[in-house]
């Protein structure tokens, strides 16, 4: 490995003291090769924009923002949607070896990255499904509807559409979290009619150095009409889900800072609920 990947950035190492994150031995040297994976495979399909010095802030802290919720749900089984190049899916796999990771990802060159990776880095607690999330999630034959105790995504799509194809894999009780950025509040806001459709509400949001964490508790259970069919939630083919337009699907990559103001960046630190300072097994 390079030196690169053998010594992650100072900053890298405060967030994890912010996060109240100590990992056991050998997971940063996991991590650092799980890097080096994503950056080679980035020569031959597009994983990720991030600059190669910026990778252990916006990717591999990023990721591990979300323990402390992990944690707090005590979580055994998580689904990731829209995996991609395994952004928070794998981190989080690496450092939380007791959970269950199904990674959902219809791109069948990235879903074999996925599976490759996986083995690799000898992680025997990933499953990585090459299907749409509207298809594991569906009312018929949605082999993961209804499974997780949580759901994660990232860089997918705005919030309102993340809602409608995540909150379906959900368990009642449990969490949908997405790390958002800059528009984080404009999201929230837009998402309003579509949380009350789906039976969801966003119970936390926590600002970390590269983005804010929305988590979304699923409070009843989700109508058997979602999610919809793919290319059924652009507002050209039907009204949109909650009463207000929706884009295009897209990335949304736009997250080079914490929000500067509004409901979700005025609250901080972990989750409230629960010992979020502990990893079942491990000191966390």
């Amino acid at each position: 490995m390079s030196s690169f990947i053998q010594k992650p950035s100072e900053s890298f190492l405060a967030s994890l003291t912010i996060y109240g994150i100590e990992l056991e031995s050998g997971d940063l040297v996991k991590l650092g090769e799980y890097l080096r994976l994503l950056y080679a495979a980035n020569e031959s399909m597009n994983l990720t924009s991030v600059p190669l010095d910026q990778a252990w802030d916006r990717h591999i802290a990023d990721s591990l923002s979300l323990m402390p919720f992990v944690a707090s749900a005590d979580a055994k089984r998580i689904v990731d949607v829209g995996s991609g190049g395994g952004l928070p899916a794998l981190p989080l796999a690496i450092c939380l070896p007791d959970c269950q990771f199904d990674l959902v990802e219809s791109t069948g060159k990235k879903a074999k990255f996925l599976e490759e990776t996986a083995t690799a880095l000898g992680l025997l607690n990933v499953k990585v499904h090459n299907a749409r999330a509207e298809a594991v999630g569906a009312s018929r034959g949605g082999d993961l509807r209804g499974c997780a105790d949580i759901v994660t995504s990232r860089a997918v799509g705005r919030l309102k559409l993340l809602l409608e194809i995540c909150i379906p894999l959900v368990k009642v009780g449990g969490l949908m979290l997405t790390i958002k950025g800059e528009q984080v509040d404009v999201e929230v806001t837009e998402s309003e009619g579509v949380l009350r459709a789906l039976g969801s509400t966003i119970v936390n949001t926590q600002r970390g150095p590269t983005g804010t964490v929305v988590a979304v508790r699923k409070v009843e259970e989700t109508s058997r009409a979602y999610p919809r069919a793919p290319g059924t939630h652009s507002p050209a083919k039907t009204k949109e889900l909650g009463g207000v337009n929706t884009p295009a699907w897209g990335r949304n990559d736009g997250r080079s800072g914490p929000p500067t103001g509004g409901r979700a960046s005025q609250r901080s630190g972990p989750p409230t609920s629960g010992r979020p300072g502990q990893r079942r097994g491990r000191s966390f």
